[in-house]
């Protein structure tokens, strides 16, 4: 089973081969997305991580609030989708 990460306050020029090879080094990652802006197609600043539930913790507590890219990102279990 895997489980979503979010990922908040991105560099603008953080792709999401970056993302992934970058919480590899902490876990299993299956998948990586950068949000966009429909309009601009440019990076929101956000994004998710989906990884195997086994890692969540290990992974929340090695990432969250670290410098990635010159900024102090924020990583926490993603909550589910508003209607």
């Amino acid at each position: 089973m895997s489980k979503t990460l979010y990922v908040g306050n991105l560099p603008w020029s953080t792709t999401e081969s970056i993302l992934t090879d970058t919480f590899q080094n902490y876990g299993h990652v299956h998948s990586s997305r950068i949000i966009t802006d429909k309009e601009t197609g440019r990076s929101r600043g956000f994004g998710f991580v989906e990884v195997d539930d086994a890692d969540v913790d290990k992974i929340v507590s090695a990432m969250n609030s670290t410098d990635f890219g010159g900024r102090q990102i924020v990583v926490n279990e993603a909550k589910p989708r508003e209607e």
